[in-house]
């Protein structure tokens, strides 16, 4: 049995909770979000008011803060969000879950690594467009709606940046910017920048 279907029969004595888009979720120390729908990102701030950003999760993910030691540590609402408590004692099985997060991080470590903010970005969109991403007709959705500030803070820029890479990008046909921060990465156009 997987880790995430002994979740779903530990749901059976918990109930769902819905939150608004850039709502917090509470985090306390004891228990754990099983998403059910939406997307959530994770994140802290440095002395001097930094955001870091520390993971995006989707339906399936689990978050909470007891998987971290970092203070503070936010889970913020990218979208309306589905969520199922999970009592921490009630969850025999953590590995999977801790294992998610340490790979995530270590993705997340290895796009950031880049030394240049255009190759981070496309790295990152590649990146949760196999994570989040769906088939559409001219490449993969994704419809996480994100703003430019969301991606600054995943890579450490600025929004101007970002803004304008997005741009070049677009110009390139790299991209296809929809409506409420939606963008289709054309995946066979990105080849030349894993080069």
């Amino acid at each position: 049995m997987s880790f995430y279907t002994s979740l779903s029969s530990l749901n059976s004595n918990n109930t769902n909770e819905i939150f608004a888009r850039r709502s917090f979720m509470p985090g306390d120390k004891n228990g754990l979000w099983k998403i059910e729908r939406g997307f959530v990102r994770t994140f802290t701030y440095l002395e001097d008011g930094t955001t870091v950003a520390l993971g995006l999760w989707g339906p399936g993910d689990v978050v909470g803060k007891a998987l971290s030691k970092l203070e503070p540590y936010q889970m913020e609402c990218l979208t309306k969000v589905e969520a199922t408590v999970l009592a921490l004692e009630d969850s025999t099985q953590l590995t999977e879950t801790l294992l998610a997060h340490i790979q995530q991080a270590q993705e997340l470590m290895i796009i950031r690594s880049h030394k240049k903010v255009d190759t981070m970005l496309i790295k990152l969109l590649a990146w949760l467009s196999k994570k989040f991403g769906s088939e559409v007709e001219k490449g993969r959705l994704i419809d996480m709606r994100l703003t430019h500030e969301d991606l600054a803070e995943m890579l450490g820029s600025t929004r101007v940046t970002i803004t304008r890479i997005l741009g070049q990008f677009e110009q390139e046909g790299l991209i296809a910017r929809l409506s409420l921060h939606r963008i289709v990465l054309r995946e066979e156009e990105i080849w030349y920048y894993e080069i």
